[in-house]
């Protein structure tokens, strides 16, 4: 299976990819971020849910960086600056020295509140297969937020596509290290820390939120050449 992107560079047209990859996508991004449920049942859950993805701004931020390889690379750099982890650092030079960020990006539209791209399609279709439910939370004519719910069915067959097709294992290890570097972090704030590069906050509505590989690889080379070094004595 080609990823979203396949072909995307930096300078080209991008194509929008099909429902069906979309959905697989959203699919394997909530089984790997959603947190497990509770085994007495709740109100208003789907029966056979096992764990919930919390909100749409949570889902449409995360869905940015797992699509995103050059924003979330800048991000792992802006965390290796105030913790010192080398391990962030490697691993946003493994990104950068890949070319993931040309053939792995799926460009996202700059909308009201950030990133954003409709989802009901993909949506619908995990939710035909009994896979993922989304459930409202609110008051009538008052919807707070958006809740994903990840079923039984929907964990099985998350595991038998990562087994069936070994290509999705990119998504499977990119959702397990986001979700553990954005542990604790609400969408409002995973959406203002991505406000914080101009490219994203310069995007006109409805305009693709440019790419910044060029930018993050010379941010790279810049630190390179002032001693920063990976793997040596983990300092």
């Amino acid at each position: 299976m080609s990823s979203p992107a396949e072909g995307v560079g930096q300078e080209s047209v991008v194509s929008p990819t099909s429902r069906m990859q979309d959905a697989v996508r959203l699919l394997l991004l909530i089984d790997g971020a959603a947190e497990d449920l509770p085994g007495s049942a709740c109100v208003d859950v789907p029966g056979g849910a096992v764990a919930v993805l919390r909100s749409q701004m949570a889902l449409q931020a995360l869905d940015f960086w797992l699509r995103n390889p050059d924003y979330f690379a800048n991000w792992l750099l802006d965390l290796y600056e105030k913790t010192r982890d080398y391990a962030l650092l490697v691993e946003a030079e493994r990104i950068m020295d890949s070319d993931e960020p040309e053939i792995r990006s799926y460009l996202m539209l700059r909308y009201r509140f950030g990133a954003y791209e409709p989802v009901d399609g993909s949506l619908s279709v995990l939710a035909g297969a009994g896979l993922v439910y989304r459930r409202r939370e609110g008051s009538a004519g008052h919807t707070k937020q958006h809740n994903y719910y990840l079923t039984e069915r929907g964990r099985q067959v998350a595991r038998e596509l990562i087994g069936e097709v070994s290509e999705l294992d990119y998504y499977v290890q990119r959702v397990g290290l986001i979700v553990r570097v954005t542990e604790g972090l609400t969408g409002s704030q995973l959406k203002a820390i991505q406000y914080e590069q101009q490219e994203y906050l310069e995007t006109e509505w409805n305009q693709r939120i440019r790419p910044i590989a060029a930018r993050v690889r010379h941010r790279i080379a810049a630190m390179q050449a002032d001693g920063v070094t990976v793997g040596k004595d983990g300092r």
